[in-house]
């Protein structure tokens, strides 16, 4: 899953994004609203964890934005109301959920995979780009039938490879999907993974899948590498 978490409580958002990432998930943080409507009207996530109090946009504001649009990302609302009156209109603003605070992280997760799973988000269906397999839902990489062994980022790197497949990526946006927008990461260490990568899903292979497009980035293809 790859998830926008838009809470101003840094200390929480930060915690959020690092259970996320330790179950082999990608994350990304927001500290207000502004900024969080603008990540989320990219249509790049498979949930958004969703703070209505923020400073910009309310969180509201953001439902509102994205639901008028026909966005229909799952959104998981934190609240610290909880009376039933605030839980129905949260629910009637067009969110999927709501978490009330303080909340057990267990939890936060089971509701989390709840509304990826009702929602529209097409992770847990296994990808498929030639005789490479991948599947979300059980963090297993198959070539031609063998299982491969992967780091949780090549993991990310690949699961985003493979859903933009045919797509040139640009270093910058895998940097971003992969790591984070504020992550400190120079261009050859996303080549040393790209070379890690292609050792264990190209090595002695005809078909070589990954591909260097010279002067832009990477791609996933089917057919042979130039």
């Amino acid at each position: 899953m790859h998830i926008l978490i838009v809470e101003d409580k840094k200390n929480l958002a930060r915690m959020l994004k690092k259970a996320l990432e330790e179950k082999n998930h990608s994350a990304v943080v927001a500290f207000d609203g502004t900024t969080g409507l603008t990540r989320a009207e990219s249509g790049e996530f498979d949930a958004i964890v969703l703070d209505l109090m923020l400073p910009g946009i309310h969180g509201t504001e953001i439902v509102r934005r994205l639901r008028g649009a026909r966005n229909r990302v799952p959104v998981l609302v934190l609240t610290a109301r909880d009376t039933i009156a605030d839980m129905v209109a949260t629910l009637d603003l067009g969110v999927d959920d709501y978490l009330t605070k303080p909340f057990a992280l267990a939890e936060f997760m089971a509701r989390l995979r709840a509304v990826v799973r009702r929602g529209p988000a097409t992770q847990d269906v296994r990808l498929e780009v030639a005789d490479l397999v991948l599947d979300p839902s059980t963090g297993e990489v198959r070539r031609d039938g063998s299982l491969l062994t992967l780091t949780r980022t090549e993991f990310l790197l690949l699961e985003y490879l493979m859903r933009r497949a045919g797509q040139v990526l640009t270093r910058a946006s895998i940097i971003d999907r992969v790591w984070g927008a504020t992550a400190d990461i120079e261009e050859n260490t996303l080549e040393a993974f790209i070379r890690n990568l292609r050792a264990k899903v190209d090595k002695d292979r005809d078909h070589k899948l990954i591909q260097t497009v010279r002067g832009l980035g990477y791609k996933l293809s089917s057919g042979n590498a130039q």
